[in-house]
């Protein structure tokens, strides 16, 4: 039996003693805690708050000196450095065999500062356990969660610095070109992991290439800018869609909306399906796409407000974004994963302008077998002939990638999984992990109790992934739960803007159809743009937090200016906060989903309910919410009070985004 305090004496090199981690003052605090607590005279919410500042100053304390350390040693290298480029002039044997020894002790140097810091984080690994087992918190997992990238946070240097030399190459890879940080702004907005260039980096790579298939990566892409443009076809004409079949012009909230209403639930089913397959529920997809946007085209002769809704419900029953994000990250090797992520993100923004754009060169009006074709069904016809000719090169040239039973373990959580394709951040989290609950320790802790069996199921556990939405949900840190709440917000803002521009633009300024969707087409261009800004210039400038609570101020601003104050509402002040809002909610999507990629737990990169899902399902709630604001503001406000009616909800969420952005600006990561 080993006590741990002495075996951190014992092994501490002579000199730097001061340096160590404090273990034995920590363990006094936490048996005062423990006292304490029983005695009712501390607080959970009071001793979880000084021991994490007790940890905080103590890795702190570890990581100056390391870095002084690594400073010294780079110092030395770099004099060494020199000394190697001149004997290579004028090669002197005395010189070299002096040379090779200074290497060698600069060598034997660095290792015994790993050995510093590796002594450190078993120290505090045992700190933290004792902690949980004597107090009955689950604090260590909140505590790696929150410290991983915190920007006050010192804890993953003290688990990275064993390989510095991938980071920085990491880092010097990012600044060699300006496109390469614009494809990785643009790809986060999806949600999809990348791939890691640490260890197992290789494996997943063998495993990508086995199953990936250019087509088929195509056929997904195509899936989403197809989908991207059934939802937005629609916008410029659902109000007269609506007046024609005897409803408000208003009721175009309702007709936009019952898509998203849909979607809320078919992400779900999506995303359990791509846990054993791809080509079915894409398959799926066609079939429920192309039956929907037929009862949409043919309401219109039956007359039918209810087929109308019917068929938009079941057009967003076939929402298969979550089947396009899974085969991304699946399938598609970590070589072009970064590029493929960003054009799934490029092909939902040219759908999005391409659907309003083609609704307004559909100008025409007869009959065919008794059936009207004209502007307002046309948008159902089109698409469905679309989906019709997908189908097809679905059927002929999809690939279905074989999963087997490891992978697919490995995605719905079983603890028999062999797989090593770990997400990006997972990479982190499990690497801090794995030095916080080692698998191959052979030491027993102050007690004496035997840790392996114990480490193996703790480190089981963490792989999980989340089995519903409540676990999902506990997995959830206070700034991460914020980041879903600005995706919340920037969707309804985005959806009031859109649903409603037809109905405020025809009432205000009497424009077309045609000239609405110019409009919105070119709002929808906007989104490549502003991105490639954001992600080439801005980002490399400031924080991500900064350009958040900018932007967020920004769209506060857009939402403002759209109000109707005066007599006169003309449509240069409309245009220029329409503008303002798209772009500002464009910014904040992008940087929130940057920041959202990088601190979701591991155990969300992965199984049916992901991040992707997650923020999916915030966004979709949010167009279903907005358009039901649209409705509602319409039958009781009337078309003239809708502006305002809609912007006011829409101002109060933007307003209270920035409230809880400003309250944990600090817990925010970089």
């Amino acid at each position: 039996m080993v006590n741990f305090s002495n075996k951190l004496t014992k092994d501490q090199i002579p000199g730097w003693e001061e340096y160590y981690f404090n273990y034995k003052m920590l363990k006094g605090r936490v048996n005062e805690y423990t006292e304490q607590t029983k005695e009712g005279t501390q607080y959970r919410r009071r001793v979880l708050k000084d021991f994490s500042k007790l940890l905080d100053d103590e890795i702190e304390k570890i990581v100056l000196f390391m870095i002084e350390q690594q400073g010294l040693i780079a110092a030395r290298l770099e004099d060494l450095g020199k000394r190697r480029t001149r004997l290579q002039d004028i090669p002197l044997l005395q010189e070299i065999t002096e040379l090779r020894e200074d290497y060698r002790s600069v060598g034997l140097d660095l290792v015994t500062l790993l050995k510093f810091v590796e002594l450190n984080a078993n120290a505090v690994r045992k700190i933290l356990k004792k902690f949980d087992e004597r107090l009955g918190y689950k604090f260590t997992d909140y505590y790696v969660r929150s410290r991983s990238n915190h920007p006050y946070s010192q804890l993953q240097q003290v688990f990275r610095h064993v390989d510095p030399i991938i980071d920085l190459i990491t880092a010097t890879a990012d600044k060699l070109t300006n496109s390469t940080n614009f494809l990785r702004f643009l790809g986060q907005h999806a949600l999809i992991a990348q791939a890691d260039s640490t260890a197992g980096a290789e494996d997943e790579q063998h495993v990508g290439e086995d199953k990936y298939h250019l087509m088929s990566l195509v056929l997904n892409l195509a899936n989403t800018f197809l989908y991207m443009v059934n939802t937005y076809i629609v916008v410029p004409t659902a109000d007269g869609y609506a007046t024609s079949l005897g409803a408000a012009a208003t009721a175009c909230g309702a007709v936009i909306g019952s898509m998203a209403v849909a979607q809320v639930f078919s992400s779900v089913y999506f995303s359990a399906w791509s846990n054993r397959s791809y080509f079915r529920p894409l398959l799926f997809s066609c079939v429920v796409l192309l039956l929907g946007n037929v009862m949409y085209a043919m309401a219109f002769d039956l007359g039918s407000l209810t087929i109308l809704l019917l068929g938009r419900v079941l057009c967003g029953m076939g929402s298969a974004r979550a089947v396009n994000r899974r085969y991304i990250s699946d399938c598609v090797p970590p070589r072009i994963r970064m590029q493929a992520s960003a054009a799934f993100v490029s092909a939902s923004a040219l759908g999005m302008a391409c659907g309003p754009a083609l609704a307004g060169l559909l100008q025409t009006n007869f009959s065919f077998y008794g059936l009207t074709i004209n502007q307002i069904t046309l948008p159902g016809w089109i698409m469905a002939f679309g989906w019709l000719v997908y189908l097809i090169w679905l059927w002929i040239s999809f690939q279905e990638p074989d999963l087997g039973p490891d992978a697919k373990d490995f995605y719905e959580g079983s603890s028999s999984s062999t797989s090593t394709r770990y997400m990006e951040h997972e990479k982190m989290e499990q690497g801090l992990t794995e030095h916080l609950l080692p698998l191959e320790q052979d030491e027993e802790d102050d007690n004496g109790d035997d840790e392996h069996s114990e480490t193996l199921s703790s480190s089981t556990a963490t792989l999980r992934p989340a089995s519903s939405v409540a676990s999902a949900y506990t997995l959830l840190t206070p700034s991460v739960k914020v980041q879903l709440l600005i995706y919340f917000m920037l969707k309804y803002a985005m959806e009031i803007l859109l649903a409603e521009s037809s109905v405020v633009t025809g009432y205000y300024f009497g424009w077309d159809i045609g000239t609405v969707s110019v409009f919105l087409a070119v709002l929808g261009l906007s989104v490549l743009p502003v991105n490639a800004i954001v992600g080439t210039y801005i980002s490399n400038m400031f924080e991500d937090r900064q350009i958040l609570v900018a932007s967020e101020m920004a769209l506060l601003a857009g939402v403002m200016l759209s109000f109707k104050l005066t007599a006169e509402y003309t449509a240069a002040q409309y245009v220029c906060s329409a503008v303002l809002t798209f772009a500002s909610a464009e910014v904040v999507e992008g940087v929130n989903l940057s920041l959202l990629s990088r601190v979701m737990s591991a155990r969300l990169s992965r199984g049916t309910y992901n991040g992707g899902l997650l923020s999916t399902e915030a966004g979709t709630v949010a167009r279903v919410v907005a358009d039901g604001t649209i409705t509602a503001a319409g039958l009781l406000a009337g078309e003239g009070r809708l502006l305002n009616a809609t912007l006011l909800p829409a101002l109060l969420v933007c307003a209270a985004s920035i409230a809880a952005t400003l309250s944990t600006y600090n817990s925010l990561f970089y």
